[in-house]
């Protein structure tokens, strides 16, 4: 629960938390007295702010220093006191020809990634959606040596993988091309789930009815769909912007949370509590519940298809970051990415 605090020292917060994000260094009670534009002497502004020590929202880092924001200070800033800034005509065209630009999803999501780290001069990051939700256009096999066999899938518009699987014999080109075309009758247009499901269901329980070469189809299919990656991936640009900010500058912290970032496992676990918001979802500090992340707040949204959220986009930057623009940029940002998925599923 925010906590009450007058108009006066709201406002005081305020100008202290945006001076303190454009300039990264303490604010003492002369310079809030000058930019607060209220008519306070220092020793007023000084005896408001120790009520907001008190309250938790600001800290002096030393002594007779000015304050600075805890991240319970930036957390009544985002939620109370922010006016953001929406994003201008140039910026916005820009990310429409970026997003219009990529044909298959991973190169949209690279793309994205690395916008979003240059307009926000931070990290950019991007989950890429779950392959449950990609759907299969066709898939083809082709012999290979010592009982191995390549499958071709193509999936959803134009993104192809290549998945080796090994058979029981040897298999002709033409017994390969008529167990692709049984596949691609059956599966054609289906999402991966409702693939995998079918597989794992209805076609496994009527295998003793089927004919050889649909058992043998069948076969190569569920070695297939086992193979074919059921977990979302993570692209990231932009981390090295993150050692230009003095508070993240320390080598240990660098390398801890250049560490988090390669292993990609904590950032992805954080991106996965966003999946079933319906909005931008901000995290400062502490409240990622991942201490490598507790000098970072990071701003994310879901991006979705008819409905159906499919991943989610962020940036990552210090708690001393510009909300009032981040916030809009990854909230237009994942409503292009939507609109763009949506030609490619």
């Amino acid at each position: 629960m925010a906590p009450e605090i007058s108009e006066r020292a709201q406002h005081l917060l305020k100008v202290l938390v945006e001076n303190y994000i454009r300039e990264g260094q303490p604010v003492g009670s002369k310079k809030l007295a000058r930019d607060s534009g209220l008519d306070l002497s220092p020793a007023t502004i000084r005896s408001v702010m120790a009520d907001l020590e008190e309250l938790g929202l600001v800290t002096s880092p030393h002594t007779s220093a000015g304050r600075v924001p805890t991240p319970q200070g930036y957390r009544f800033f985002v939620d109370s006191l922010l006016t953001v800034q929406p994003l201008d005509e140039v910026q916005i065209r820009r990310l429409e020809e970026q997003v219009a630009e990529e044909d298959s999803i991973p190169d949209l999501a690279s793309s994205v990634s690395a916008m979003l780290a240059e307009l926000s001069r931070m990290a950019g990051v991007v989950m890429l959606p779950s392959r449950e939700y990609l759907s299969l256009r066709h898939i083809e096999f082709l012999p290979l040596s010592g009982n191995r066999v390549l499958a071709i899938l193509v999936i959803s518009d134009q993104e192809v993988e290549n998945v080796i699987i090994r058979t029981q014999r040897p298999y002709s080109t033409a017994e390969l091309q008529q167990a692709a075309n049984c596949l691609n009758d059956l599966f054609a247009g289906k999402n991966l789930s409702d693939v995998r499901q079918q597989l794992l269901t209805d076609l496994h329980s009527a295998r003793d009815e089927m004919d050889q070469l649909m058992r043998n189809a069948i076969a190569m299919a569920e070695q297939v769909f086992e193979k074919t990656p059921g977990s979302e991936e993570l692209i990231l640009s932009g981390q090295t912007r993150l050692m230009e900010f003095e508070e993240l500058s320390d080598v240990d912290k660098l390398r801890e949370l250049f560490e988090a970032f390669s292993e990609k496992r904590q950032v992805l676990h954080l991106l996965d509590q966003c999946l079933n918001s319906r909005g931008v979802q901000i995290f400062i500090g502490e409240e990622s519940g991942y201490g490598v992340l507790n000098d970072c707040s990071v701003v994310s949204a879901p991006y979705q298809v008819d409905g159906k959220v499919l991943g989610v986009l962020g940036v990552i930057g210090p708690t001393r970051m510009p909300y009032e623009r981040v916030i809009p940029l990854v909230d237009v940002t994942a409503k292009l990415v939507s609109a763009a998925l949506k030609q490619h599923l």
